[in-house]
């Protein structure tokens, strides 16, 4: 079970952060290249942090992480803060269906904002070389993320893609064909092809749908420097325009939350090497 707490007054939404990426090409390039161990979402926060005090993006990691790898934070500096995960117990009259037949209790796992981590360019120390940049399989996402694409058949020539239950096919001739999948991959994830089966719960309404499995290949996209990206914001506003507007409010911060984790989930599943993520959590 999931909680997520509000954030601190001074910490952005989702929402927030994610149509700052919308709005400001090369942002999510940038925070990628510079965070790539943390979820897309702390990459965000981390970059936002540091344009807001002038800070050098680079690595980042908590007090002790740097001191174990020779490197002092500088007296006076103030630490980043992000989303980190923190496991709970409940307390007793929150006990429900999950709850531990032993002892009475169910833990449950909370999502909290903490100051704990340093740039780079805020520490001195030894010699840090900076971790590589992982690189990224498609053919490995899709089988980590339990997916599988099929041949296209669609008989209309402009679809570029569709997706069903978990299988999705790409037209061979589509103009962005890593754009397409990323799409494609995002309905699944998302649970949208899923939801047509459960005629008990509320659909997602298709230009929300669309606004966030779009979002997600911009995401990932702009991660992986791919082009398409630009294509990406032009279909998110036609999107959002006819029924909501394109404004700050536009993207619900229900829906933030699962393009960010959903772009996460690709990004992570096609890494060629295995990662020590979330550093210092």
């Amino acid at each position: 079970m999931e909680r997520h707490t509000n954030p601190a007054p001074d910490v952005p939404k989702w929402s927030a952060l994610l149509v700052e990426a919308v709005n400001k090409p090369g942002l999510i390039m940038k925070a990628y290249s510079a965070f790539h161990h943390y979820s897309i979402g702390n990459q965000l926060l981390a970059m936002i942090q540091c344009q807001l005090r002038g800070l050098e993006p680079g690595p980042i990691n908590t007090f002790p992480g740097w001191q174990a790898l020779g490197r002092c934070v500088k007296r006076g500096e103030r630490a980043l803060i992000l989303c980190m995960p923190i496991t709970r117990k409940s307390r007793d009259e929150e006990a429900s269906a999950n709850t531990d037949e032993a002892n009475g209790e169910h833990t449950y796992t909370a999502f909290v904002h903490k100051p704990r981590w340093f740039v780079i360019t805020q520490t001195t120390g030894d010699e840090f070389a900076p971790p590589r940049m992982p690189e990224w399989d498609a053919d490995r996402a899709l089988a980590a993320l339990d997916i599988e694409q099929i041949t296209f058949t669609d008989t209309d020539g402009n679809c570029q893609g569709y997706a069903r239950k978990r299988q999705i096919a790409i037209n061979p001739v589509a103009q962005l064909p890593h754009k397409t999948l990323f799409h494609e991959a995002a309905h699944v994830i998302l649970g949208h092809t899923t939801e047509a089966d459960f005629t008990d719960t509320e659909r997602t309404p298709k230009n929300l749908r669309e606004v966030e499995a779009e979002a997600v290949a911009m995401l990932c996209c702009e991660a992986l420097n791919l082009e398409g990206a630009e294509y990406c914001r032009g279909y998110i506003q036609n999107w959002l325009c006819p029924a909501l507007g394109y404004n700050g409010d536009a993207i619900p911060e229900k829906s933030a939350q699962k393009i960010l984790r959903s772009a996460d989930q690709i990004l992570r599943a096609g890494r060629l090497q295995p990662e020590q993520d979330e550093q210092g959590e």
